[in-house]
């Protein structure tokens, strides 16, 4: 019997269906654990998901709106990118505060990594914690129309509790930060 932390699938051929700059996504013939002939699919992102909830020193957040074309419909954020394989995550965090917000921060903190959707993807998101922040103007990209707004850390919190709040990234800094309180650690 195998180990359960080895892989039981075996590849058997691949097809490349679709490849851009940032995703591909290949068809694989596998024979799969219980030994018989199937298909796989598997979206490969070419970039980290990167978020930043930036927490200023009266404990708010800033949440960026925008209109989500994959998703057909609007969608407050906490500062989100993305950071080519390869490439520092961590300067891309910083890229993507100043860009999404105008702000920069003096202290930052790696507060959570994670797989976004790994039945079918290998995207891996990285969170950081932004604080002791000074404001500056947004640098928005040309495809990003974005609605900027500051609310206290405790109001997106229940936000996120009632259902409000739908980007996984979104959910997870925020727990993971509300966790941090609790065992005092902000």
């Amino acid at each position: 019997m195998q180990h359960p932390e080895e892989n039981p699938w075996l590849v058997t051929a691949e097809t490349t269906i679709y490849d851009n700059p940032w995703i591909g996504l290949t068809e694989y013939q596998v024979i799969n654990p219980s030994g018989n002939p199937g298909i796989y699919g598997k979206v490969r992102f070419k970039n980290f998901a990167i978020g930043v909830i930036p927490l200023d020193a009266e404990m708010n957040t800033y949440l960026v709106g925008q209109y989500r074309f994959a998703l057909g419909q609007y969608s407050w954020e906490i500062p989100e990118g993305g950071a080519p394989l390869g490439t520092d995550p961590f300067e891309s965090a910083k890229r993507e505060l100043l860009e999404e917000t105008g702000l920069k921060a003096s202290r930052w903190t790696e507060i959570q990594r994670m797989h976004l959707s790994n039945s079918v993807t290998d995207e891996l998101s990285i969170i950081y914690l932004a604080q002791d922040l000074q404001q500056f103007e947004p640098e928005p990209e040309d495809t990003e129309q974005l609605v900027i707004k500051k609310v206290p850390f405790n109001e997106v919190y229940q936000m996120v509790c009632h259902g409000k709040i739908t980007d996984s990234v979104f959910i997870a800094a925020i727990l993971k930060i509300r966790l941090m309180q609790l065992e005092g650690q902000l």
